[in-house]
């Protein structure tokens, strides 16, 4: 029969249903999702050979679970997707605060009301979406918002002593009898709250306002964390860390390509953005590998981590950056440009925290360099390295180029010009065209001047030419124009 058609204690008997705790039904749920080959995080990348089988084993294991890693590595993504290892509906008595399950009730109310009405009890069904509750862990919480109290409110109303434990209101735990419940950022609640916890983990009971309730409260708690809270702001309390059964470690993605695919799935970008800007594939990488220099730079505290968040919004701006300028110049589709990441540095100046060298430098210049050094990393494997040291009048690759600037005294690129006058401009430099007929002879047509731009910012960052900014754009010149020019 439809389970939801189940509406009383003794139907609910009569169909043989039988009673499973959260922890074996998460466990039974993954052994055949396994079994069955289905992937069980589907959207979480990057964490296929190291968390997320750590994950797995610690559900099979009915452990409760902390997921310790630097911000923006999905940790709280991860505890979401663990609902859809529930099942899909639960039985509960109907009107309990906390869940009960009708065949082993725990809470008062349910005892008195099976008491009362028996086979005749009503009981409704609580759908696996409902059965996920996060708190974020502050230093304002308190054990009344976790555990409860005592309600005086209601004690008037029903006229009852204090001494009643019908008077008694719920926390956020109790009333997530059956569910998880994540407590993010466990390190920032104070220890007085984490001591809270240590019976409910442990032994299932539960002591409010003098009340020992013996409340066998059916629970998977996960806690995330960060390893910096740990000397920081706070700690998880030792006895707390006993009692969690699998910490996890996660992790930043490990590749360009993992790192791209979690951007692409995140961004939120609306369908006129990506029908009227084009972005080439370069492009994608250079923002990615922007993240992978600033988790190595020497500007930015690398304990408190650099957070996928931070490419995502930065190639929101980006392709915002290229709108902005269609609207500007009337043009329905428009290509990416180098230039254009002038507009992401909003998003990487909010995600970073600089080191005292860094705020010396200040964040624009460190945000300007990480884009350079992104660039100067991924200019090797599309052109010939560009060596330190070379013999002097030696002909390079690059020398047609470097001479064309020494001639011709340079250009400016202006952030809002036209493609028109883009094209035309980077045209003009006639040696970019035989650099990529030679070493990127298979490049796509609507590629070109994003890597013509792209050879000239590489030059730039390998010392070959310089650029200068200013407030419309970008001035590129011999690397030795600046000097000249003073005398």
């Amino acid at each position: 029969m439809e389970i939801k058609t189940i509406k009383t204690l003794g139907q609910l008997k009569a169909a043989g249903y039988k009673s499973t705790s959260i922890k074996d039904e998460l466990r039974n749920n993954l052994r055949e999702k396994i079994k069955s080959g289905k992937p069980v995080f589907e959207g979480v990348h990057g964490f296929e050979n190291t968390v997320i089988p750590e994950l797995e084993r610690a559900i099979l294991s009915r452990h409760n679970i902390n997921l310790l890693g630097l911000r923006g590595q999905a940790k709280t993504r991860l505890a979401r997707k663990m609902v859809e290892l529930l099942d899909e509906y639960i039985p509960f008595v109907e009107g309990s605060e906390i869940n009960d399950d009708p065949l082993h009730p725990i809470s008062r109310f349910a005892k008195d009301l099976i008491a009362e009405k028996g086979d005749e009890t009503p009981i409704a069904w609580l759908h696996r979406s409902e059965r996920f509750f996060e708190k974020l862990a502050t230093p304002d919480v308190t054990v009344a918002d976790l555990i409860g109290d005592v309600d005086p409110i209601k004690a008037a109303n029903l006229k009852l002593s204090y001494a009643d434990d019908r008077v008694i209101h719920f926390g956020m735990i109790p009333r997530a009898n059956r569910c998880i419940f994540v407590i993010n950022e466990l390190p920032d609640l104070q220890a007085r709250i984490q001591v809270a916890l240590f019976n409910i983990l442990q032994e299932g009971d539960i002591q409010i306002r003098g009340f020992k309730l013996r409340m066998p409260l059916d629970m998977q708690f996960v806690f995330t964390a960060n390893p910096e809270d740990y000397t920081n702001r706070g700690s998880i309390v030792t006895p707390l860390k006993d009692r969690i059964g699998s910490q996890i470690l996660t992790h930043y993605p490990e590749s360009i390509e993992i790192a791209r695919t979690i951007t692409e799935q995140e961004s939120k970008l609306d369908k006129n953005q990506t029908d009227v800007v084009y972005v080439p594939s370069l492009a994608r990488d250079i923002l990615e590998q922007i993240s992978f220099e600033a988790r190595e730079s020497e500007y930015i505290d690398n304990k408190s981590g650099v957070s996928a968040r931070m490419s995502i919004t930065a190639f929101e701006n980006l392709i915002s950056t290229a709108e902005r300028r269609a609207l500007i110049s009337g043009v329905d589709k428009t290509t990416l440009r180098l230039s254009d990441f002038i507009g992401i540095i909003p998003a990487i100046t909010g995600k970073v925290e600089l080191v005292y060298e860094g705020e010396q430098e200040g964040a624009d210049v460190v945000a300007e360099s990480l884009i350079g050094s992104a660039i100067r990393t991924l200019f090797p494997e599309y052109f010939p390295k560009i060596e330190k040291l070379e013999k002097p009048d030696e002909k390079t690759p690059y020398s047609d180029i470097v001479e064309w600037f020494f001639a011709e005294s340079g250009f400016e690129l202006l952030d809002d010009a036209s493609d028109a006058e883009y094209k035309s401009i980077l045209d003009e430099v006639t040696p970019l065209d035989e650099l990529l007929k030679k070493y990127q002879p298979q490049l796509a047509k609507e590629d070109i001047y994003f890597m013509k731009e792209f050879i000239l910012w590489g030059l730039v960052e390998y010392k070959k030419l310089s650029k200068d900014r200013f407030a419309k754009g970008n001035q590129f010149r011999d690397i030795y124009g600046s000097y000249i020019s003073k005398f």
